[in-house]
């Protein structure tokens, strides 16, 4: 596997997602688990795949669990139900799930609050048969200014990601182009300007976006980056895409923020799943 060099890797920040890394642990013993290999940060999708308003004491736990390890969280999805699989997203979904995306909202604002997490995630949502996608359309943009006067309350960013086709046929936004639209109308909507375009390689390369442009394009408007390989969504160097120059681009075009490791580790512990980068690269400066 091809490594980062260290004098590259040292000007960025990296995060690990704990929804896709570490699963072969329980939850709370992921976070000590990351800063065991050497990170000081980390990320989750909504953990409670079918509850958007777990009990008081499972959100303490996890809290605990984070700060007992001594890693921020740095970005928190809101509910978007099993992931990754069919469910992407509930926020446009007309009915019972979007009043369960709805109701997640404060809950998960004033969790990420608790631990100074700065930014929200929302899966736009799949299209449903036999509703019209402009009906669909305006519950997410009306969802998704709730979302973003919550992130506002707590000073964070209300992060807007784009999927990939192949494995996610029904959902809208598989072109960032269509992500920072939806970016933009929200902005508008609510005059808050904290809606921000999550940059995922991964799924833009599934899509076969050409991704210099995409970084020259929106670099700007974008508020979170994650990065997988590709072929197969390992670890870098365990695909083609360079990743490498991509974040060196990423930076040229004034992107500071933090890169989430979005991958998955393979026939392997999740432990040993860091070896392209270095280990003192890890710990966020």
């Amino acid at each position: 596997m091809t490594g980062f060099a260290s004098s590259t890797a040292a000007e960025q920040r990296f995060n690990v997602n704990l929804s896709i890394l570490f699963t072969e642990l329980p939850l709370l013993e992921r976070p000590a688990a990351a800063a065991a290999a050497g990170f000081t940060a980390v990320e989750l999708w909504w953990p409670w795949v079918d509850s958007p308003t777990p009990a008081p004491g499972e959100l303490a736990a996890l809290k605990r669990a984070i700060e007992d390890a001594g890693v921020r969280l740095t970005g928190l999805n809101l509910y978007a139900g099993r992931l990754p699989g069919p469910d992407r997203g509930a926020l446009s979904i007309p009915g019972e799930e979007s009043e369960r995306f709805r109701a997640n909202i404060e809950v998960a604002a004033d969790f990420a609050r608790s631990l100074g997490c700065g930014a929200l995630n929302a899966l736009y949502g799949n299209r449903v048969e036999g509703v019209d996608p402009a009906e669909q359309d305006a519950l997410a943009l009306e969802n998704l200014v709730l979302a973003a006067r919550a992130a506002d309350r707590i000073g964070a960013v209300l992060l807007i990601e784009t999927l990939n086709r192949p494995e996610s046929p029904d959902y809208p936004l598989v072109s960032a182009a269509a992500g920072v639209a939806v970016v933009d109308r929200v902005n508008e909507a609510t005059g808050l300007g904290n809606a921000r375009f999550l940059m995922d390689l991964y799924h833009l390369s599934m899509n076969g976006e050409d991704l210099p442009q995409v970084i020259s394009a929106h670099a700007g408007k974008t508020g979170h980056v994650q990065i997988a390989d590709n072929p197969g969504r390992g670890a870098p160097g365990t695909g083609t895409l360079p990743l490498e120059e991509l974040i060196g681009q990423l930076r040229e075009a004034g992107y500071d923020g933090w890169v989430g490791l979005e991958y998955k580790p393979g026939d392997r512990p999740s432990a040993e799943a860091f070896d392209w980068l270095p280990a003192e690269a890890r710990a966020a400066r």
